[in-house]
């Protein structure tokens, strides 16, 4: 305990202790070791299911070549997650690249580009190695982890970015595009278009690669329709959340439309009322996300109390007095920016001061 910090009492420690007990239930699993050459058969198979948000991100040949020059080697490969379909088949969690690429070699035409230390072998493809090395390298073995099928689908996607934390893969807004594919995800995709978004949000060419405008779109209709079950982790609740309203379209597509017009209504209000839209300048080029959400789940719940709103305009709302102001500055920080107090904080700061104008 360092010195001035306050006491942890024993029902906090409880707190923890529940907590850590109910997300560890989350997690199921059970460890498998293959063979080279059966993991590659099993990709050729299609035993093994790359999901779609993992499909077009590929290794270039490089990455390819030194990957296998690692296996030929006898190097320790990193563990292969899976999650257990219901039909038994594997999902590929992580090391989708892996196999695809060991498919390649045994099975297929690759050819290994420079090598740093085998370097006799640059040019090779499998056939042109000898017998006894081939029976060698397909007799390697790779583990494996499976998330089984008790795991729930939010478990899966932590799992998924706990993993890939820094790599070049696909993040959130993505893995929700090929995971949870539905009528909400499809309005989702068609408003991260949307060219008045683009203007008063604006980011760069590398967020909008990543998705950006699908998490800046998700979250505004997640967090909009209230906080209730949010606990401090983004993903896991907008996870649930596109689930949830992906099940509600299917079963009322009127709902689609009335879900267009709350998104189009707010962003015609923060174009008309908000001289920087999302920025923090007039001429900004980066939109932080906690700007964008305090000011348009702020503007939508107070255009809900107080209708009369839509009709006014920059000289009749001051909102630069506050957007500019130390307070909302402080609201809309990065420091513990997801936690569930900060997030109402800067929701409720826009959504007062709009409805006491």
């Amino acid at each position: 305990m360092l010195k001035g910090d306050p006491m942890i009492t024993p029902e906090e420690q409880d707190a923890a202790e529940q907590q850590i007990v109910e997300q560890s239930k989350r997690i199921d699993f059970y460890i498998t070791e293959y063979s080279v050459e059966i993991l590659a058969q099993k990709m050729k198979d299609q035993e093994y299911v790359v999901p779609s948000y993992q499909r077009e991100f590929t290794w270039e040949p490089e990455r390819k070549s030194k990957f296998i020059e690692s296996v030929i080697m006898g190097l320790p490969i990193p563990f292969v997650f899976f999650w257990e379909m219901p039909d038994g088949k594997l999902e590929i969690v992580d090391g989708s690249q892996r196999l695809r690429t060991l498919e390649e070699f045994l099975l297929g035409d690759l050819r290994l580009g420079e090598l740093d230390q085998l370097s006799h072998i640059t040019g090779f493809r499998f056939s042109d190695l000898p017998e006894s090395r081939q029976r060698k390298i397909r007799n390697r073995s790779i583990r494996g982890i499976v998330l089984n099928e008790h795991a729930d689908d939010a478990a899966r996607l932590d799992m998924f970015e706990r993993i890939n934390t820094g790599s070049k893969i696909a993040n959130t807004a993505e893995v929700r595009r090929g995971a949870l594919a539905g009528p909400f995800l499809d309005l989702v995709i068609e408003l991260a278009d949307d060219k008045r978004l683009h203007r008063l949000a604006p980011m760069s060419p590398k967020q909008k690669k990543e998705r950006g405008y699908d998490e800046l779109v998700t979250r505004f209709f997640a967090y909009s329709d209230g906080l209730d079950a949010y606990r401090d982790r983004p993903s896991d609740f907008i996870f649930g959340y596109a689930k949830k309203m992906n099940a509600s379209f299917k079963a009322d597509p009127k709902i689609a439309s009335e879900y267009r017009k709350r998104f189009h209504d707010t962003m015609e209000f923060v174009d008309r009322v908000f001289p920087n839209g999302f920025r923090k300048t007039l001429t900004g080029r980066a939109t932080p996300r906690a700007r964008f959400e305090g000011i348009a789940i702020g503007s939508y719940l107070a255009l809900q109390e107080r209708p009369d709103l839509t009709d006014m305009h920059q000289d009749q709302i001051n909102v630069v007095s506050w957007t500019e102001g130390p307070e909302f500055t402080a609201a809309t920080g990065s420091d513990g920016a997801n936690a569930r107090a900060r997030l109402e904080k800067r929701i409720g700061f826009v959504r007062e001061r709009l409805v006491a104008a």
